[in-house]
């Protein structure tokens, strides 16, 4: 991310994230505690945990969409599955990770933006892909139906951005993440589903 406005997104993103992430675990340790006490098997406390799992999980996802990457930096293949794993577990969207090998931080960025993309492609939910490895990669996105939004497709392939609202801002990033690596994004749309390769 060398653009100096994208460069200080970015850093907000990274302290919102970081100064979430404590406190969110503290619950979450809390809830731990009360179960050493006995079962806290209550509807109200089910919905509190999994609320504090997905905003954990949710947190680690955008720390590194939205946050600083170094290009040096390397996250390994489960760790990048275990955050995908733990997002989209138990919601409509079905994300198979096949990828291989480290992988440079700012690739898992551009990955995690391209998977974000997706999801909001797909707003009944579906099946999402993720294939490659190191400086090649595929995602690969279906369901019953995609929604119509081609100026933000056409604005990944580095043409004009369109106005963003805040749950597209991925589609505005993706494009930046990637010319910042020398790559740009090949969509290939279609009916029910949708290709990005970079």
């Amino acid at each position: 991310m060398s653009h100096p406005s994208l460069t200080f997104a970015a850093l907000v993103g990274s302290r919102i994230c970081h100064d979430l992430i404590s406190p969110v675990g503290a619950i979450n340790n809390g809830l731990e505690l009360m179960a050493m006490g006995g079962p806290i098997d209550t509807p109200e406390l089910n919905l509190i945990s999994g609320s504090v799992q997905n905003a954990s999980a949710r947190i680690k996802l955008f720390r590194v969409a939205f946050g600083v990457a170094s290009a040096e930096q390397m996250i390994g293949t489960p760790e990048i599955g275990n955050v995908i794993a733990d997002v989209f577990g138990k919601t409509r969207y079905h994300v198979t990770w096949a990828g291989t090998g480290d992988v440079p931080r700012a690739e898992v960025q551009a990955l995690y933006l391209a998977l974000l993309c997706l999801e909001t492609a797909l707003p009944q939910g579906g099946d999402i892909t993720i294939s490659g490895a190191q400086g090649d990669w595929r995602l690969t996105g279906s369901g019953p139906r995609l929604a119509d939004m081609p100026d933000l497709w056409a604005c990944l392939s580095g043409r004009e951005t369109p106005d963003l609202s805040p749950a597209q801002v991925q589609f505005g990033l993706l494009p930046l993440c990637l010319a910042a690596m020398g790559k740009t994004a090949l969509v290939t749309p279609g009916e029910t589903s949708i290709t990005l390769a970079f």
